[in-house]
C-alpha cells in the first residue's frame, strides 16, 4: 500500500471461514490427501503452530511487514502474529509540488494509524516515518509520539520534512516522548523538519545515546536540555536554526562523535573528553574545544575565502588527529599563498592520512582563482608524518590559469601513496604535482585519474576520451624526470 515503505503495508482484515465450504475442500481434507501423497511411514512435516506462541511472534516480527501480513492469512491462530513486529518503517511524499503529494500523503497517514491501532504496543524497537507533513496534520503526529511513548520504542526516526519547501513545520513536545513516569527507552532519536522547545527540566533521556537534528527549530535552553542527556555518544545537527551559539556542556564526557552542519552560529564551544570524530561544514566561526586528547579524526569544510588555509590554522583542537578530512570551494582569487606554521604546536605531527577535496569557480584566463589548490603545498608543510594523500578536484569552468608559485615546500620522508581525481594538466595542477614528485622522498607511486569524483553534474566526464590522451603523455614525460611512478587511472597501457 502507498505509504509504507517498500516491503509494509497496511494489514487487511481477516478472511472469514465459509461455513458452506464442502468438507472434502478444507484444510482436514487437504492435510489427508498431503499425508496420502508422502505415505504413513513418512516422518510427520514441521508445523509452527507446533512452537511456542512467543516463538512464532518473533520469526513473524523476522519478516518484513508485507509478508507477515500476508502469512498471517494462512492460519486463524496467526492473524495476530504480525501486531507484535518490533520494527515499524513507513515512507511518504517528501516533494511538497509533485502532482499527487496530497493523495499519497494522506495513504501514509492512513496506513501508519491503522497499523498502530491495531499493533500490540509491546517490543517495539524501532519507530520510523520518512513522510512530510503540514502543519494542519499536527494531531496524527501527536498520536505517532503517544504510540512510540508507550511502546517503549528504543529508536525514533522522524523526518517530517518536504524536501522542497521550508515553510511547513511541525511543533514537537520532547515531553510527549517519555511515558508516564518521565522517564524514556529511547536510545536513538532523529528529527527533521519539526520545531523544539528544550529546556533543562526534561530529565527523563537518560540512556539516548545518539541524537540527529535534521532543518529543526530550535528555541530554548538547548545546552540545559543536553545536559541531562549524559549517555550521548554521537550528535548530529544540520541545518537547524534558532541558536546564536552552540554549547555542548561538560556533561556529555561520553561523546564521541559531533557532527555540526550548515548551522549559522557564531561560535561553537564543546567539552567532551572522550570526542573522537569531530565535524564541521560551515563558516568560519572560532571553535573551542576544551579537553581533545582523544581527538583521532577531523573533518573540517570552511565556506568562503581562503578555506582551506584556516582549515589547518583555525581549529588548534584537531592537531592530534591521526586523519584529516578538508573541503575548500575556490568562490575568489586571492593573489598569495599562505605559508603555514612550521613550530611543533602549530603542526599535525600525529597525521597520516588526508582526504581534500577542492572546488574552484574559476574564470576563462583569470589568473590565481585556481591558486586553492596549490595553496594544499603549504598545507602539507604543516603535517610532516602524513602517509597517504587523496585529492579530489573540480573544476566549475576550466581555465587552469595561475601565476603563482610555490616556494619552498618541505621535504616529506614518510609520504608514500598519492592519488588525485579530477586531474586534467591545468597549470596549478602540474605544479602541485610536481612539488609532491620532488619532495616526497618515499613515495612509491602517484595514481592520477582525470575523471572527476563525487559530482553531480554527468556532463564533467563525457570528454574524456579527449582528455586522456594528453594525460598520459604528460605522466610518461614527468615519470622519466623524477624517476617515480606516476599511474592513469583509466588507462592501463599507460601505466607508468
Amino acid at each position: 500500500m502507498a505509504g509504507a515503505e517498500e516491503d509494509e503495508v497496511a494489514p487487511p482484515a481477516p478472511h472469514p471461514v465459509d461455513p458452506q465450504q464442502p468438507m472434502g475442500q478444507g484444510p482436514a481434507a487437504k492435510r489427508s490427501r498431503s499425508e496420502h501423497h508422502h505415505g504413513a511411514g513418512d516422518a510427520p512435516s514441521f508445523r509452527m503452530e507446533d512452537l511456542p506462541v512467543d516463538v512464532q511472534a518473533v520469526i513473524m516480527s523476522l519478516l518484513p511487514l508485507k509478508e507477515a501480513v500476508r502469512t498471517s492469512i494462512v492460519s486463524t491462530s496467526w492473524r495476530m502474529l504480525w501486531t507484535f513486529r518490533c520494527n515499524l518503517s513507513f515512507k511518504g511524499p517528501r516533494y511538497l509540488h509533485e502532482n499527487d503529494t496530497k493523495i499519497q500523503q494522506a495513504k501514509c497517514i492512513e496506513t501508519v494509524n491503522c497499523v498502530i491501532q491495531q499493533h500490540s504496543r509491546i517490543g517495539i524497537n524501532k519507530f520510523s516515518i520518512r513522510c512530510g507533513l503540514f502543519e494542519e496534520d499536527s494531531v496524527h503526529l501527536d498520536r505517532w509520539i503517544r504510540f512510540a511513548a508507550s511502546s517503549k520504542a528504543k529508536i525514533i526516526h522522524l523526518d517530517l520534512r518536504f524536501k522542497d519547501v521550508f515553510e511547513e513545520v511541525n511543533h514537537l513536545h520532547l515531553e510527549a516522548l517519555l511515558d508516564a513516569q518521565g522517564s524514556s527507552f529511547l536510545r536513538s532519536l532523529f528529527l527533521g523538519g519539526v520545531v523544539i522547545k528544550p529546556h533543562s527540566a526534561i530529565c527523563g533521556f537518560t540512556i539516548l545515546r545518539r541524537l540527529v537534528l535534521q532543518s529543526v527549530t530550535i528555541s530554548g535552553d538547548f545546552t540545559g536540555f543536553l545536559a541531562n542527556c549524559a549517555a550521548l555518544e554521537d550528535l548530529e545537527m544540520i541545518e537547524c536554526s534558532g541558536l546564536t551559539n552552540l554549547i555542548i556542556p561538560q556533561q556529555l564526557d561520553k561523546l564521541q562523535h559531533l557532527l555540526i552542519d550548515g548551522m549559522e552560529v557564531e561560535m561553537v564551544e564543546f567539552y567532551a573528553a572522550d570526542l573522537s570524530h569531530f565535524e564541521y561544514k560551515g563558516q568560519v566561526v572560532p571553535i573551542v574545544h576544551h579537553g581533545c586528547s582523544k581527538l583521532k579524526k577531523a573533518t573540517i569544510m570552511f565556506s568562503g575565502k581562503k578555506g582551506l588555509a584556516k582549515a589547518f590554522t583555525a581549529v588548534p583542537s584537531i592537531l592530534p588527529v591521526k586523519i584529516l578530512n578538508v573541503r575548500s570551494v575556490a568562490l575568489s582569487k586571492y593573489s598569495q599563498l599562505q605559508k603555514l606554521p612550521t613550530r611543533p604546536d602549530g603542526m599535525f605531527m600525529h597525521l597520516r592520512h588526508m582526504t581534500c577535496r577542492i572546488i574552484v569557480h574559476s574564470r576563462p584566463q583569470e589568473a590565481n582563482y585556481d591558486i586553492e589548490v596549490l595553496q594544499l603545498a603549504y598545507c602539507l608543510d604543516a603535517a610532516p608524518q602524513l602517509e597517504t594523500l587523496q585529492l579530489n578536484m573540480f573544476y566549475v569552468s576550466s581555465s587552469g590559469v595561475s601565476s603563482a608559485e610555490v616556494v619552498g615546500m618541505r621535504r616529506h620522508d614518510h609520504l608514500k601513496a598519492v592519488f588525485m581525481s579530477g586531474f586534467r594538466c591545468y597549470k596549478a595542477q602540474i605544479k602541485l604535482a610536481c612539488c609532491i614528485l620532488g619532495n616526497a622522498s618515499v613515495l612509491e607511486k602517484l595514481t592520477i585519474e582525470p575523471r572527476i569524483t563525487g559530482t553531480r553534474y554527468l556532463g564533467d566526464n563525457t570528454d574524456l576520451h579527449k582528455i586522456l590522451p594528453g594525460v598520459c603523455e604528460w605522466a610518461q614525460l614527468t615519470s622519466e624526470r623524477f624517476g617515480k611512478v606516476i599511474n592513469v587511472s583509466g588507462a592501463p597501457l599507460h601505466s607508468e
